[in-house]
């Protein structure tokens, strides 16, 4: 049978071929491209958190306006430092009412390596138990870039200690990569290495789809780990790493969330610049999968 495209499919089906006789003769293939992006649509406070700190209502206002229906937050107290110092003032059931009366749900948020420390894992615990959290994130190690494998390895161990302690309080641990997990050291790629340091019963991953830069596509890992995440950070670039709302990209977004769902993934969050927060959430609202 001759390949169609989804406009295609979707403009003939409008013209008349929706009989059931002429419905049960096309492959079931196609009717994966009926289906639509079923995960809500979240937004990482860090691509607004000036515009949160200015006016926190107003702006949760204008991502709701956009079509976002979750936020995922960055811990206020440890992130006070780089632009979260506003909300840090707040107090976290003030903080927790605010979002909820404005429309969103929020289960994740990112917290730094020295958060989830034996002396301040417990006090971090509690904030993520005051805010409903059920999904806690390490932002990343931030080693410095004389880092060793074994310098990897070693905070992946003590991340597994701190998700225990997480489990036991009734919420995930995830990690977040950036584009230097995404380099090799001593012949093996960091993330494959972290990947086999974490203990998959304890630590999920939250891909960060920006590494398309780098020649890696979040589906592939999705594939190459089944199971082992629980959200992806969304942005999408052109050939010549320019960034552009999710759609416009060179990212198959189709192959993204089909391989999603073998990954695990419960959650995502656009993490773009302001200008294109609009546009992606837009496109992801259209977006056939």
């Amino acid at each position: 049978m001759k390949k169609i495209n989804r406009r295609q499919f979707i403009g003939k089906s409008a013209l008349g071929l929706g009989s059931a006789f002429v419905l049960a003769q096309l492959p079931k293939e196609l009717f994966a491209y009926a289906s639509k992006v079923e995960m809500p649509i979240g937004f990482q406070s860090w691509s607004v958190k000036d515009e949160l700190g200015k006016d926190l209502t107003g702006t949760l206002q204008m991502m709701k306006g956009y079509g976002y229906s979750q936020i995922e937050m960055c811990s206020p107290k440890g992130y006070a430092d780089i632009g979260f110092g506003p909300l840090a003032k707040m107090k976290t059931s003030d903080l927790r009412k605010t979002i909820a009366d404005a429309g969103f749900g929020c289960i994740s948020c990112h917290f730094g390596f020295g958060e989830l420390a034996d002396d301040k894992i417990d006090e971090s615990i509690e904030f993520a138990k005051e805010m409903g959290l059920t999904q806690m994130i390490c932002s990343t190690f931030w080693l410095p870039k004389t880092a060793t494998l074994s310098d990897y390895k070693a905070s992946a161990d003590k991340l597994n200690k701190a998700a225990e302690k997480i489990k036991q309080a009734g919420m995930h641990t995830g990690f977040h990569n950036h584009e230097f997990e995404f380099a090799t050291l001593d012949g093996q790629l960091i993330y494959d290495a972290m990947m086999n340091r974490f203990d998959p019963e304890l630590v999920k991953m939250q891909f960060q789809t920006e590494v398309i830069n780098l020649g890696y596509k979040a589906a592939d890992y999705f594939k190459k780990y089944p199971g082992r995440f629980i959200s992806s950070h969304l942005s999408d670039w052109t050939a010549d790493k320019k960034e552009v709302p999710i759609g416009d990209g060179i990212i198959d977004w189709r192959e993204f969330f089909a391989a999603a769902k073998t990954g695990g993934v419960q959650n995502i969050f656009v993490e773009m610049d302001l200008p294109d927060l609009k546009d992606s959430a837009h496109n992801i609202q259209k977006m056939k999968v």
